[in-house]
């Protein structure tokens, strides 16, 4: 990869080219415009750095702990999390916090929309041009047919569909929200009761031909059964803004080259 930018450095630390090369795959971005990605990359790899600068500042020592089933965090990650711990103290939110959330959006807590479904598989694997175009050849065909004859979506269900739904007629039982992939999801939102989808979705198990046979919004559940959650979302994000906060007196502080973290 030819480097868009030179290296950076951190309060006279460098970071390679090759290593915001190397992070810049985890940073996507449209392939006529991958400069946004190595920016990113750029960007995150500083911000690491003026952590790990100010752990170091501080006399941490790493403390690595599990963060999952065999996974234990590296001495680098350990130390951001350390600093940041020590770092941010961001004030709880108070019960008129919890309620001004609530009020604000009721409609966000509600129960899980409950959905009768069906719908006819055509598989396609990732990335398969070919297998994709001839996927969308035969859903058109099957869509003519049953927009003809709606009651042939059975038949062709247990005739076509990849799924084990297909020995149903491709009925798909009772979803709630969540159960499906969210385009799935969208396109039974989008859908009036008994419709079927008028062009076939795709999601990553190839082409689906829907029909919403009903759906049950869920009520908007009250107050105290959804504070705890209310509470969890705004302790997490007073902690994102104190974290952003933070991030940004570092660089203000700072001598970085190569990049700005004005926006970071």
């Amino acid at each position: 990869m030819t480097p868009l930018l030179s290296d950076v450095t951190v309060n006279g630390e460098s970071i390679s080219a090759e290593a915001i090369a190397a992070e810049a795959q985890n940073h996507p971005a449209p392939k006529s415009k991958p400069g946004l990605a190595w920016t990113a990359a750029a960007r995150a790899l500083a911000i690491r750095a003026l952590l790990l600068q100010e752990a170091r500042r501080r006399g941490l020592a790493p403390d690595p702990q599990e963060v999952g089933a065999g996974r234990v965090e590296t001495p680098d990650e350990a130390l951001i999390r350390q600093v940041l711990d020590a770092a941010l103290d961001p004030p709880p939110p108070t019960d008129a916090d919890l309620r001004r959330a609530y009020e604000a959006a009721p409609d966000r807590w509600r129960a899980p929309t409950l959905y009768e479904a069906a719908h006819i598989l055509l598989p396609v694997r990732p990335g398969d041009v070919d297998g994709l175009a001839a996927a969308r050849l035969q859903a058109d065909a099957l869509l003519a047919t049953i927009t003809r004859s709606p009651r042939a979506f059975d038949g062709l269900a247990r005739e076509n569909s990849a799924c084990p739904s297909r020995d149903a007629g491709g009925r798909l039982g009772q979803l709630i929200s969540g159960d499906t992939v969210p385009e799935f999801e969208a396109a039974l939102d989008a859908l009036v009761e008994g419709a079927i989808c008028a062009a076939p979705v795709q999601t990553r198990y190839g082409l689906h031909i829907i029909r919403l046979d009903a759906r049950a919004p869920g009520a908007v559940l009250p107050f105290e059964a959804v504070a705890p959650r209310i509470r969890e979302m705004l302790e997490k994000a007073a902690w994102a803004s104190a974290a952003r906060d933070f991030v940004t007196g570092l660089a203000a502080g700072a001598e970085v080259t190569g990049i700005t973290l004005k926006a970071a």
